[in-house]
């Protein structure tokens, strides 16, 4: 049986055809390292360049687990385990455009 654990710090709710599954924040919280370079001004304003490290904090592999991360963590690595929230256009929406559910995972 496949298990799926909350590797973000929000509680994530996913609404398949009308049936909705909760999964609570569980405390893990993966990160990735962010190398900041200054760069040249932008007129008045100071910027920036970003680069990505290596993601820290994240659980071991473990045969039939899967682990829901945030789309950096999801994106800065290659293991098959990490599922993240899909976001975009499915997503369910508050009056607001707040996010109060996804409908489906992003995964490798």
């Amino acid at each position: 049986m496949t298990k799926i654990i909350n590797c973000t710090p929000h509680t994530i709710n996913v609404v398949v055809e009308g049936t909705e599954s909760v999964f609570p924040a569980s405390g893990i919280i993966p990160r990735v390292s962010v190398f900041e370079t200054e760069a040249e001004m932008l007129g008045d304003f100071p910027c920036v360049t970003t680069k990505t490290g290596a993601v820290k904090e994240l659980p071991e592999f473990t045969e039939g687990v899967f682990l829901i991360v945030s789309g950096m963590v999801f994106a800065a690595s290659n293991r098959t385990d990490l599922i993240a929230p899909d976001t975009g256009s499915t997503a369910i929406r508050n009056e607001k455009g707040h996010i109060v559910a996804v409908t489906r995972f992003i995964r490798k």
